[in-house]
């Protein structure tokens, strides 16, 4: 029986199974056009099209590769990618050096990194825009076809329509949604369930399960006052709790991405980075508004402060421009530099405006009007800005990044040890000595060669590698110090350059292959009244950041407002969140979203505002009842003619479990489990150290506190979906597959979260007869109807040990469909 009770609640649909496994994506998918235009064009461009391409006027072999079309024909061997089967495509074999052509040729193998892009993205499908995407898409041909699309126009406010229904609406919103219902033949769904819509309220604004305390009040304040009241005083309270700005800062992370440490094959832990998700949750809390928010991010450096308190949080707020994934085995120091600059402007322009003109580095944008011009103006501005993000040379990686130090009057946490003066003076003359064998060696290899002697014994590459680590993990240590060897306070940031300037446009974006300095400038589709001249001798970041919030400004509203209304209904009026462009879907309800981009604006930019808002709605109280006459009309409810259930994220599904056993942990950690355990070190030595739990998940607090390391994620989740921390994220997937069941079924965190569920029951609850009902009213906030207090009873009887039975009991309430979904 135990086992028909935990198959009964760990079944996943076959069907949706199924679907998930060996799906390819969409070849016009956005996403899938996105990471073709991010990390297959520049890798064909610099590596491929001099051989293979018809402006490099050579077809070796008969192979092209610069068109979908030619890429997909081959050459003389055949296809050189089939879409789906990494098998069969003899480009991916190529480059991997695995076949007897090696691509490119004469030179090393492409990073392991970029082998596992093309193997990803032919598993995709091969998605490639270098043709039209879409029936009926047309790509501007100039800036003025360009100013006409929809997104590029300024939001206007409003008239709400006129609807059948005026009894309805308690929102301005309403009336836009009802209208499109009405004219669809449509009705929207009854309100839901008091119960059903205090969960939803809870989970959406703080993430967390209302407490049996909590649906007590809500039911009596109904009772008192009615729901309108009751639901206006709940969200009150929830935007005012700290968890608000927990829940709500993780949204910002995903598409900050945030993570602590590079990634790629060096991997390096980014000990610092924990202060900036620290300074995202407290912005969000104090409701700081959403356009001074995103000017601390860009160039809160450059913003002026009263105190050290204040400087010390604008510095950590610029961390956003330094969290990027980070190539630190690349052995070109300037070919890092310019990866690290495009990363920037690929984050800003899509978390921001909802468009990569990163996509220009090699080429005018093929779908939006954004061109190299602009890129490279764009480069100028990030290329005068020097990014600090707390590496050092070591034997794992070649390139170091300074940390930032922050003010010391701020008395801020740091968790890296301080020495004595004594062992200061005693690296400053490693130091010392490490650069004068350095001098003398290249003095040898000189000498040397001036008398034909032979140079590599004057000054062998072992002599040159034991320096330059050596001196890499000196000055490692020096950075984190004073003179009196006192700890200093770092973090993850940028500053203006001492090199202040244009940028070269780059033919095909090849560092080898420099043209005319562009001056820096924004890029020139936008419209706006006001001039955003850039001083000689600053970067240009403050005046990028003017530019971005200015009410002229058409994306940035727009695009936050819609992400706000994808957390909250699951999908947003733009459904490509992160991509306002040709290539994006439409808004479902154009002038709803002006509404609420203009009201957002109008309302100080104030996020709780806007929130308050939506969830105060009509709209957001629907029932998510199925009704079939609606479903085939809008299968998809782009309609919302009902609420749209929803998984809950991999953090509430964490979180969630914790809280129902009362074990969550409320208060803040002290930094990370990087920054405290790991330090500056390499990710791939984590496992030596005890202190280090194997699944990273060794805590009780919040789940927005857990380590989040690129390529080496906490189970829960990197099981449940988290974010790619590499990329803008604003739109999680949500996948249904077997591991998950697995996971549920045996994690050892898990079957730990029913003890504790098994334990504050028996507590609360002495009669065992109700301590069921006790647990699934924790679990679901609701009682279990009659079948399922008779399936318990069942349970229970045919069991020998009814403790252990009880914890088998909690486990499968928590791996239930129902713990893990809202309605």
């Amino acid at each position: 029986m135990l086992r028909l009770l935990m198959v009964a609640a760990l079944t996943f649909s076959l069907q949706a199974i199924l679907a998930n496994a060996g799906r390819a994506a969409d070849p016009a998918d956005p996403k899938g056009l996105e990471f073709f235009e991010a990390k297959i064009r520049p890798v064909l461009v610099q590596h491929c099209y001099q051989c293979h391409s018809t402006s490099g006027k050579k077809s070796e072999g008969g192979l092209l590769l610069d068109s979908r079309d030619a890429i997909r024909k081959g050459g003389d061997r055949g296809p050189a990618v089939v879409p789906g089967d990494t098998d069969k495509s003899i480009l991916l074999a190529a480059i991997e050096h695995t076949a007897d052509l090696k691509m490119p040729p004469k030179k090393e193998r492409l990073a392991k990194e970029v082998l596992g892009d093309f193997a990803k993205w032919i598993k995709m499908g091969a998605p490639d825009p270098r043709e039209a995407v879409a029936a009926g898409f047309v790509a501007p041909v100039d800036l003025a076809t360009g100013r006409k699309f929809w997104s590029l126009q300024k939001p206007i406010a409003q008239i709400a329509p006129e609807v059948k229904n005026a009894d309805w609406p308690k929102q301005k919103l309403d009336y836009f949604i009802l209208a499109k219902l009405e004219s669809a033949g449509l009705a929207p769904s009854k309100d839901a369930e008091p119960t059903t819509l205090l969960r939803r309220l809870y989970f959406d604004l703080i993430g967390l399960p209302p407490t049996p305390a909590a649906s007590s009040e809500f039911d009596t304040a109904i009772r008192a006052d009615g729901l309108d009241v009751a639901i206006a005083r709940e969200v009150d309270k929830l935007l005012g709790t700290p968890q608000f700005g927990e829940h709500w800062g993780r949204h910002w992370l995903d598409v900050a991405r945030f993570a602590e440490s590079s990634g790629k094959e060096a991997n390096m832990a980014f000990p610092y980075a924990w202060r900036y998700r620290d300074y995202v949750i407290d912005a969000v809390n104090a409701d700081i508004p959403f356009d001074r928010f995103l000017t601390e991010q860009i160039a809160g450096d450059l913003l002026p402060f009263e105190n050290d308190t204040e400087r010390a949080r604008l510095l950590i707020a610029t961390g956003f421009l330094a969290l990027g994934p980070k190539n630190l085995d690349e052995a070109d120091a300037q070919q890092f530099v310019a990866d690290v600059i495009d990363e920037q402007i690929d984050t800003v322009t899509r978390a921001v405006l909802g468009n990569s003109i990163a996509c220009a580095r090699c080429h005018d944008h093929k779908f939006d009007p954004f061109t190299m011009h602009d890129y490279y103006a764009l480069k100028g501005i990030f290329g005068s800005t020097r990014t600090f993000f707390g590496t050092y040379v070591t034997p794992t990686n070649r390139l170091g990044g300074d940390p930032l130090p922050l003010p010391r009057g701020v008395n801020l946490p740091v968790f890296h040890q301080g020495v004595t003066p004594q062992h200061v003076a005693h690296l400053k003359q490693q130091l010392t000595d490490l650069k004068k064998q350095q001098a003398d060696g290249m003095a040898a290899i000189m000498k040397a060669a001036r008398t034909g002697e032979d140079t590599e014994k004057a000054f062998t590459l072992t002599d040159a590698l034991r320096i330059f680590w050596a001196t890499g993990g000196i000055e490692g240590q020096l950075e984190k110090v004073d003179d009196e060897g006192q700890p200093l306070p770092l973090t993850m940031g940028v500053l203006e350059s001492d090199k202040i300037g244009p940028a070269r446009m780059l033919d095909r974006g090849d560092l080898k292959k420099p043209g005319d300095r562009i001056p820096r400038a924004l890029p020139a589709v936008f419209t706006i009244s006001e001039s955003f001249a850039i001083g000689a001798r600053q970067s240009g970041r403050l005046e990028l950041a003017q530019f971005l919030t200015h009410p002229e400004q058409p994306l940035t509203a727009r695009v936050m407002a819609n992400r706000v209304w994808r957390h909250l209904f699951g999908a947003g009026l733009v459904r490509t969140v992160d991509n306002f462009g040709m290539s994006g879907q439409r808004p479902s309800h154009p002038e709803l979203l002006d509404e609420l981009a203009v009201k957002f604006r109008e309302n100080g930019w104030s996020l709780k505002k806007l929130v308050r808002e939506i969830v105060l709605s009509r709209t957001y109280r629907q029932s998510s009842q199925y009704k079939a006459a609606a479903f085939r009309i809008d299968p998809e409810n782009r309609l919302l003619w009902r609420a749209s259930k929803r998984r809950l994220t991999a953090e509430e599904i964490r979180d969630a479990m914790l809280t129902v056993g009362s074990e969550l942990k409320t208060d803040r950690p002290a930094a990370s489990l990087v920054g405290k355990e790991i330090g500056d070190g390499p990710i791939s030595l984590i496992g030596l150290n005890p202190k280090i739990p194997k699944d990273l998940d060794g805590m009780r607090h919040r789940s927005v506190y857990l380590p989040v390391i690129r390529d080496r994620l906490p189970d829960v989740l990197e099981l449940f979906d988290f974010a790619e921390p590499s990329l803008v994220s604003g739109d999680r997937e949500t996948t249904n597959v077997p591991v998950q069941a697995l996971y549920l079924m045996n994690s050892e965190f898990v079957t730990a979260r029913a003890r504790g569920l098994a334990h504050r029951v028996k507590l609360e609850v002495p009669d065992e007869a109700k301590q069921p009902t006790r647990a699934f009213t924790l679990c679901f906030g609701r009682t279990p109807d009659d079948a399922e207090q008779a399936l318990a009873k069942q349970f229970f009887a045919a069991t020998d040990d009814r403790d252990k039975a009880f914890v088998a009991y909690c486990q499968a309430l928590l791996a239930a469909a129902e713990f893990r979904n809202l309605d």
